[in-house]
Formats: structure tokens, sequence, C-alpha cells
């Protein structure tokens, strides 16, 4: 048989025997935890999102099961990957990672509390909070570095691609998988391409892209449970001449990773903290929120509205034109800004069509003009600063302006820390009180709060904490 290609067995190579993570890592994949288990719970307000969640039959449970968070559902691991995984990525409200591909790492968290959780209950295995950490932070890695040099949407696929090959790797480690079932699942992953990005965009912006990261960590946890059972894999699925996942779907370009597997992507993981924003706008919503005392009661006196950004910025989320759903909504810059001008605030109902029916709304956007600045171009694909920068200003009908309001970095980078993590705290803490009792809510934060002594707690002790 062929050797296997070489990124297929770096990936399983590093989740079998990866270096030893840093402290900020396990800090920060604790708070990634924390934050996601919040958006998974906030989701559950949402009847659209409502609709995917549960059993596939309708009354179907397993004994000894994986839990959904927030539910009673006792699932397979498979379809409990794809519940949790929906959940925690439906309001786009979850963890980002920025670069030539961008995505949100956190969705792997379905596929890892999935097996974790279901292994632990059935005692085949025991998992603690530290173990699921360190999946965590493989997961993040895995993606995350695929992500820096190797952009899926130029050549039109889905970011959650790169989802399902992490969840495929760290799934296959979980349930006790040696290397070479590791590189055969992991082939598999690769062999079944990845969706379409069309859903993400005109004209047919959809929700499909909320339960795309459910798809992907259910479809990762298949892979390896059938890997396990002997199924074979496919060495050069990644270089095969004509055949190969390089030739037929990258265009003949080859998979690049421009540095080692370590800790680096949980290091630098990014939170949104304030409000549900495609990352790209987060700074913008910012410099929005800045600009709404000046100019909330000057709204029918203004000529244009200039947003300076960056060009992924422009590539993905610059829209005109009809918005036809909050999935459509919340990847326009021009809408989100409008929001934050308008209102001085953006939540998850901002999206929805009660609001988006104010003419205000779509009478602002048709003044924006949207234009990249070549400069934070640069700095966004620079390493060692990684900003999302945007700036707005606004000019009016009577001559006058405003300052150029700029916002480089948003609150939940990691060069904002500092401010950020205790706003990762709160949001947590209300996102569990739209769900919980105030006295489950205090039960909740008692445990989590405390990274030493939650490290110790078994994944399926800690999620009783979240059954209602």
């Amino acid at each position: 048989m062929a050797k296997a290609d070489t990124l297929l067995t770096e990936m399983a190579d590093y989740v079998l025997e990866p270096p030893t993570f840093s402290n900020e890592a396990y800090e920060m994949a604790h708070y990634v935890l924390l934050d996601s288990l919040g958006c998974a719970i906030l989701a559950l307000r949402f009847p659209e999102c409502l609709k995917h969640i549960g059993p596939l039959v309708p009354g179907m449970t397993i004994s000894s099961g994986c839990r959904v968070p927030g539910t009673r559902y006792e699932l397979d691991p498979v379809h409990g990957a794809f519940n949790i995984s929906t959940l925690v990525r439906w309001l786009d409200y979850n963890d980002t990672w920025l670069a030539a591909e961008w995505g949100h790492p956190s969705d792997n968290l379905g596929a890892i509390l999935a097996i974790t959780d279901y292994l632990t209950r059935s005692r085949q295995k025991t998992f603690t909070l530290q173990d699921v950490w360190k999946a965590m932070i493989k997961a993040h890695e895995l993606q995350g570095v695929l992500a820096l040099q190797n952009s899926l949407n130029r050549v039109g696929l889905d970011h959650v691609l790169f989802v399902k090959v992490a969840s495929t790797a760290v799934a296959t480690a979980l349930l006790g998988g040696n290397k070479a079932e590791i590189v055969n699942a992991l082939s598999q992953a690769w062999i079944d391409g990845g969706s379409l990005r069309t859903y993400r965009h005109y004209p047919n912006t959809g929700s499909r892209k909320s339960w795309a990261a459910g798809d992907a960590t259910s479809r990762a946890v298949r892979l390896a449970y059938i890997s396990l059972q002997g199924e074979m894999g496919y060495p050069t699925a990644l270089s095969a001449k004509e055949w190969g996942f390089q030739d037929v779907l990258f265009r003949g370009t080859e998979l690049q990773l421009s540095q080692p597997f370590g800790s680096y992507v949980m290091e630098n993981i990014l939170f949104k903290i304030s409000f549900p924003a495609e990352f790209h706008a987060q700074t913008a919503v910012e410099c929005g929120f800045q600009l709404h005392p000046i100019i909330k009661n000057r709204l029918d006196k203004i000529k244009q509205v200039t947003i300076f950004t960056h060009e992924s910025a422009i590539r993905i989320i610059d829209k005109t034109g009809p918005l036809t759903n909050p999935a459509d909504r919340d990847h326009c810059l021009q809408y989100m800004v409008a929001i934050a001008l308008i209102f001085g605030q953006l939540t998850a109902k901002h999206y929805e069509e009660q609001i988006a029916q104010d003419p205000r709304i779509d009478n602002l956007r048709a003044k924006m003009v949207v234009q990249e600045d070549p400069i934070y171009t640069k700095d966004y694909l620079d390493p060692t600063k990684r900003s999302i920068a945007n700036a707005i200003q606004i000019h009016f009908t009577d001559g006058t302006q405003t300052e150029k309001v700029v916002c480089e970095y948003p609150i939940g980078h990691r060069k904002r820390r500092k401010e950020g993590l205790p706003k990762v705290i709160e949001k947590f803490m209300k996102n569990l009180q739209t769900r919980f009792p105030q006295r489950r809510v205090e039960q909740i934060l008692n445990i989590s709060l405390d990274q030493e002594k939650l490290a110790s707690m078994t994944i399926s002790e800690y999620l009783n904490l979240y059954t209602i």
C-alpha cells in the first residue's frame, strides 16, 4: 500500500503525542468551554434552532447516552454531536479564528462532549474536564493551523470541512484509536470533501450555516467509529493525481502547514463577547456604538457613512440589496453597522424580522460606502498583529462630519484579554439565566469558575448541572 500523505500522519502524531501545552492554553480552553455552553443555552430560546434539537426519530433515546446541554435528551454520540455543535453555533456567538480561512474552532465541541460524556456515563472510560480541555486545544490547533494558509473559501468550499477533519482526528483518538486508525479516519474525512459555501452568500444565504458545524462533527464521530471497526483508509486521499482532494477540490494546490502543531490557536482565540456578529464586523460595530450618542438624533441628516475595512470583510460580508432572513443579516456589514448606529446595541433579536422591518435600517444602509484600507488588510494577515480593524466616518447634509472612529482590535482579542475575560463570564452568566433558575445558575457558576477544582471533575458530573 502507498505511503500515507504526510499531512495525515502529522495530524495523527499530534493528537496521539502532542507537545506540552501552555498554562495559557488550558486557561483559554476553560473560558472557551464556558462561553460555548452559554451560547448553546441561549440558542434554546430560538424556535428555528429547536426544530433541529433532539433525537432524529422522535422519542428515541439510549441508555447512558450523551446529554444535550439545557435539555433532557440522551442521544448516541453521532447525533449528540450534531445537537451540541448546532446549539453552540446557532447564533454565531461562539469563538472565532481568522486567517486565510476563517471559522469557529469551538464548533468541534459537539464531537468532544458527545464522546467523552457517553464513554464516561457508559463506564467505558473516564474523562475529566482536564481531558476535555486537552482535546479542545488539539481540535482548535488542527482547525486553526490548517486555516492559516489554506483558503477553502477561495475555491468555494465552506470552512466546516476543517471542523470535520479536526473533529475526526480528535474523536478517533478519544475513542482509543491508534495511529493507523486515525490516519484511516482522516483520509475518509478528506475524501468526503466539503459543503459549498453557497448557503452563506447571496442569493442562497440561509440557516444551514447554523447547523453546518453540527453536520461536520456528527460525520466526524461516525467516521471515527467505522474506522475503529476496521474500515480501510486511503493513504493518498490528498495527493493522488487527478482523483485526490488537492487535484479535485483545491485546484491542484498542495495543502500547506505554515507552522508545527502546538497550542497557538487556543492561546490566540477570539471571543465574541458583547454582541453576536460575524467577526470581521466586530470592530465596526464597536465603532458604531461609539458614534451612536453623537448621531442618534441626526439620522435623517446623514448624507454618507463610510466604512473603512480589510479585504476579507469586503469579500465575505459587504452586502447590498434585500436581506431575506437572520442568517443573511448577521453576515451583512452594513446591516450590523446600521443597527449599532441606530440602537446603540446589537443582540440576536436585532436580526429577526420584527426589527429588520424598521425602515431606518435600509435607509441608512443605502447611504453606506465600504472601502478597503490596505493597512488594515496587511495587519489582518500579520501573525504578530492579527488585527481585525474597521473605522467609520459619517458625513452630514450640512457639510459637517464626525471624526473617523477607529477600532483595531475587538474586545475578544488576545490583546484585550484583561478587559475581555471578565465580560466572557458576564456573558456566560446571562446566557445561563435564560434557561435555569437563579439557584442553578449560582451552582453552575460556583463550580465553573474554579478552574483548578473543575479540572478533576468528570465531564458527566459537570454536564449533570446542565440537564433539566
